[in-house]
């Protein structure tokens, strides 16, 4: 064989990500980089090792073994190697703890490392983000008993003593319409509280415990009457009878991930506050797991990103490397503006999380995170999966291949849209979010991003479009069914918008030390336009429909 085509290789994913040395180095103070350096520069040296070991051996699947060979009920997983791995790398480098420090910068050296490690977890993250979340609701339902119970097991640092918490919310009559909830939560004779239904999705099933919605018997239908409880399935070594699992879900993506039908057949549980309101209650956690998904995304696109630049400097065509044929070069330019303002959005919710957690955020600040969580959370995820389909066509033909490990990256990406309320469920949460001065908020904090900025043409762009936004909702506020139809197009307007103004703001003060980049990035992604808004056509759409 004459010829034989060099691989790409991975970069250092921390030591080489100046998007992110640049960000910690803004918004953190110097005191606080060097414990957490040195956890993301071992977390870095961990992917680097998993992307090596996946080139080396064969994928796997979790595989479920139902029952033993003299016929005992045992539902067993078996874990990949990474997930085998996750305790103890979750633990020693405090990727679960640090989001709950005692500081109003918790959640961004949080969110860092969940970055680096997202992808090498193999979707171990997505147990993690749940954890994240269950603490996070205990926490803002100030149940004590629960609090002392599970908190030290959630955010310890000690693998032997760490559990994993579930979220089953998900069931067949309803996903995003949980009101339509058919688990029912029952009291023994000795009025402790089981759980009895069938949950469609469990994406932690081998957790040591689950958030729940159920209904508690005799309440009243939809929604409000439902109650959220603490359960743990787990009895010593063994999992406990009354959770019996049917069968993991053969999925897309999201491989390694074990996500499980499953069955609840008197599992005991605990109230986790009042016994209605349980979405209410549920609220908390979802900010915080939205949070994640954003981030997840955009290290999937960096990820993408990172390969698809280093093969371009490798790959030859037409007598020379392909990062120097212009349009290649081009589009891979588009391609790290778009990220860049990405990962500004997603690390200004987290920043922002985290502010909001611990009193240190203004009023105006905490209005615009209710609504910049769904933005970032929709338009991320949608661009993970744009990003990183176009990333494989760089790679021609070797990107189909599953041997090169680039198909998995377009396969999970698609889960980020799906995850946490999917595209249209996040447009409408915004315009809830909207609702009374949702925008006034964000008008606000998009000014301060902007102070300083001298990129004219930018700040005119971004304050043009947050107009268009204003005068588009005055147009169509006042009809719901034009409002509904239009809300997608507004959603990913605002958060093209907060994404430019935060490019701004990350490019003044870039410039001030000499790295220009991030302003060529700015420019880069206004000149593609901000605007997305959408004329409502509910006349056109129910002819193309009927």
């Amino acid at each position: 064989m004459s010829f034989l085509q060099d691989a790409p290789v991975l970069a250092h994913p921390y030591r080489n990500d100046r998007s992110l040395l640049a960000l910690l180095g803004r918004a953190l103070p110097a005191e606080r980089r060097a414990a957490l350096d040195a956890d993301l520069d071992a977390l870095g040296d961990y992917a680097l090792h998993a992307w090596e070991r996946a080139g080396t051996s064969s994928r796997r699947k979790p595989v479920l073994t139902q029952w033993d060979a003299w016929g005992r009920r045992v539902d067993r997983i078996e874990l990949t190697p990474a997930w085998q791995e996750g305790a103890a790398v979750t633990t020693r480098h405090a990727v679960l703890a640090a989001g709950h420090a005692d500081s109003a910068h918790a959640r961004l050296e949080e969110f860092a490392r969940v970055y680096l490690y997202h992808v090498a977890s193999e979707f171990y993250t997505c147990p993690l983000a749940m954890t994240d979340g269950a603490a996070t609701a205990l926490k803002a339902a100030g149940n004590t008993a629960l609090i002392e119970r599970a908190l030290p097991r959630f955010l310890g640092r000690d693998p032997e003593t760490f559990w994993l918490s579930g979220q089953w919310m998900t069931e067949t009559p309803g996903g995003s319409d949980v009101g339509r909830t058919e688990t029912v939560a029952r009291q023994d004779a000795d009025g402790q509280w089981r759980l009895h239904g069938r949950k469609w999705f469990s994406s932690a099933v081998v957790g040591e415990a689950a958030l729940a919605l159920a209904r508690p018997e005799g309440a009243g239908g939809g929604t409000a009457a439902l109650a959220l409880f603490y359960a743990e399935t787990m009895d010593g070594d063994r999992r406990k009878p009354e959770l019996v699992i049917d069968r993991l879900k053969d999925k897309l993506g999201t491989h390694e991930l074990p996500t499980a039908e499953i069955h609840l057949e008197g599992l005991p549980a605990w109230p986790v506050g009042e016994l209605a309101h349980g979405v209410r209650q549920v609220a908390p956690m979802l900010n915080v797991t939205r949070t994640w998904n954003g981030i997840c995304a955009v290290a999937s696109m960096r990820r993408a990103l990172a390969l698809a630049r280093d093969y371009a400097a490798r790959r030859e065509a037409f007598g020379r490397p392909l990062i120097e044929q212009p349009l290649h070069a081009r589009t891979l330019a588009d391609m790290q503006a778009q990220f860049e303002a990405a990962f500004a959005l997603a690390f200004e919710v987290a920043t922002l999380l985290g502010r909001v957690e611990h009193g240190a955020a203004e009023p105006h600040e905490a209005a615009a995170l209710r609504l910049l969580t769904p933005l970032c959370k929709l338009w991320t995820g949608k661009l993970a999966v744009k990003l990183c389909s176009e990333a494989l066509e760089c790679f021609g033909g070797a990107g189909y291949i599953e041997d090169t490990g680039l198909p998995q990256l377009l396969r999970d990406a698609q889960v980020y849209a799906i995850w946490e309320g999917t595209t249209n469920v996040l447009s409408l949460d915004s315009l809830r979010a909207l609702a009374g001065d949702g925008l006034g908020a964000l008008r606000r904090v998009v000014g301060d991003w902007l102070n300083g900025s001298d990129d004219m043409h930018a700040v005119s762009a971004i304050q043009q479009t947050l107009e268009a936004a204003s005068r588009w909702l005055e147009r169509h506020g006042a009809t719901r069914d034009e409002l509904e139809s239009g809300a997608r197009g507004l959603a990913f307007t605002l958060a093209r918008c907060s994404a430019a103004a935060l490019l701004a703001r990350q490019a003044t003060w870039s410039r001030q030390r000499g790295d220009a980049r991030p302003a060529a990035a700015l420019r880069r992604f206004v000149g593609h336009g901000l605007h997305r808004l959408a004329s409502p056509d509910t006349g056109d759409t129910a002819l193309l429909l009927g």
